[in-house]
């Protein structure tokens, strides 16, 4: 079975930083898209980041030159860092696969739409 972990939410004060990390476990063999998405009270889930397997990189605008994707390929973990932060990047973040291709038994399988547990972050003012 392969599951993301999620780590390193908290408290922080505005103008803070925290790095978030998502380790995939399992018997993997490759992670196509990962994904931060976010999602505050009374709010829709938003997507934050993208990094897909060839390290290329896009940000929601919101976050443009503040935070930074990036990924441990031997680790198979995807990071989040996040600098600056402000009141209005308080929710709860997800990291999203959109595929994995892992051992299954002695059969290779490929899942898709992977989802970690969530970790809250929260900025104080």
């Amino acid at each position: 079975q392969v599951q993301l972990v999620e780590s390193g939410g908290g408290l922080v004060q505005a103008g803070g930083s925290l790095r978030l990390s998502c380790t995939a476990s399992g018997s993997i063999f490759s992670i196509n898209l990962m994904n931060w998405y976010r999602q505050a009270p009374g709010k829709q889930r938003e997507l934050v980041s993208t990094i897909n397997s060839g390290g290329s990189t896009d940000y929601a605008d919101s976050v443009k030159g503040r935070f930074t994707i990036s990924r441990d390929y031997a680790k198979n973990t995807l990071y989040l860092q996040m600098n600056s932060l402000k009141p209005e990047d308080t929710a709860i973040y997800y990291c999203n696969a959109d595929s994995i291709t892992y051992r299954s038994g002695g059969y290779v399988a490929t899942g898709y739409d992977f989802w970690g547990q969530g970790t809250q972050v929260t900025v104080s003012s």
